[in-house]
């Protein structure tokens, strides 16, 4: 296994974490809206970055100087032959999803590497959450979502071989974490679509629910940092900006964003959404229509000089500008059309 090196520990004047000597990584992923900031932050703070996956998704190119290894990690043959001979200092793994996924990271990785990092998701947490803001320590649970309910028993079974294999976890939990490419309302350019055109604009709830958005550049500063430290074993982090707005604010950013000043928002209940339309219904209920406002004291705990910067204003403005380059993607949802129409009509118009 690799031995991490002492410039790992944490310096005793507090010195900046991106000081630290290169480490050798491994990320599962590395073309996602998380995994691809990060890898662009490792290479450029001089780590050794090795990337594993297909080789199919071309949206996000892989950073210059980082290795690509092709190969299917759900195929445990195939990942430990390109795998031979390998050890690191860290593994972050970006694409697990549920329990059986997890176990063959403990089966794969064991042995091979100093740190495991797994990202889970701040969706795990309690849902409604009983306090504000939300912690570590908040208990994991949600019975709407069963997206969140699969990473939750991620995170058992991998916190079980830390206890009883050794195994080096590190458990990471992003909120909405986002970059240019993502439209973070939930009808998505179709909301845009609609405020350009003067139509009204349906909104979960009464839209004064909290919620945090961070950038996917202000996310990797904090997690390329814990990467390697020996310190961050058995602990979780919750990775989020310090900014919480409510959804009404962050509908008229995307507006303003879009060049225009006064949308026409509308109200509806996430229940009764989701009762129209169950395919948000998991996500709405289990996540978006509960405030979340973070604690992250502890990841600033370990990583002294971590800030978030980007501001959602500056955030939205580059989200749009960078859809209107790509005409291509402003994709018009008939479906979502119709049924802001029809909760229209039925909800305030009636």
């Amino acid at each position: 296994m690799s031995v991490l090196p002492h410039s790992a520990l944490p310096h005793p004047l507090g010195l900046a974490a991106d000081t630290v000597s290169p480490r050798n990584i491994l990320f599962i992923g590395g073309t996602g809206v998380i995994s691809a900031a990060a890898a662009e932050r490792a290479v450029a703070l001089g780590h050794r970055l090795t990337i594993l996956n297909r080789g199919r998704s071309a949206g996000r190119p892989v950073p210059e100087g980082a290795e690509v290894l092709h190969a299917d990690i759900r195929d445990p043959h195939a990942a430990r032959e390109v795998l031979q001979g390998r050890e690191f200092d860290a593994v972050a793994d970006f694409i697990s999803y549920t329990p059986d996924q997890a176990r063959a990271g403990v089966d794969l990785f064991r042995g091979r590497t100093g740190q495991y990092v797994f990202i889970s998701s701040a969706s795990a947490y309690q849902k409604p959450p009983t306090t504000l803001p939300i912690r570590e320590s908040t208990p994991l649970k949600n019975p709407f979502w069963q997206y969140s309910q699969d990473k939750i028993a991620c995170e058992e079974l991998l916190f079980q071989a830390y206890r009883e294999l050794d195994f080096p976890l590190t458990v990471v939990r992003p909120s909405h974490t986002y970059d240019r490419t993502k439209i973070a309302m939930v009808g998505g350019w179709t909301d845009i679509h609609r405020m350009r055109a003067g139509m009204p604009v349906m909104v979960h709830g009464d839209g004064t629910s909290l919620w945090t958005l961070t950038h996917s550049r202000d996310f990797a500063k904090a997690f390329v940092a814990l990467l390697g430290r020996p310190q961050a074993v058995g602990e979780s982090y919750t990775i989020t900006s310090d900014e919480f707005l409510p959804w009404n604010q962050i509908y008229r950013l995307f507006a303003r964003a879009a060049g225009v000043e006064e949308p026409e928002l509308f109200h509806v209940s996430s229940e009764t959404i989701a009762t129209h339309s169950p395919e948000l219904g998991p996500n709405l209920l289990g996540d978006r229509s509960h405030s979340v406002v973070f604690d992250n004291s502890k990841i600033k705990a370990l990583v002294p000089d971590y800030r978030a910067t980007i501001p959602f204003a500056d955030g939205a403005r580059e989200i749009v500008a960078w859809h209107d380059q790509h005409p291509e993607l402003q994709v018009v949802q008939e479906d979502y059309m119709e049924l802001c129409d029809r909760l229209y009509e039925r909800y305030v118009r009636a």
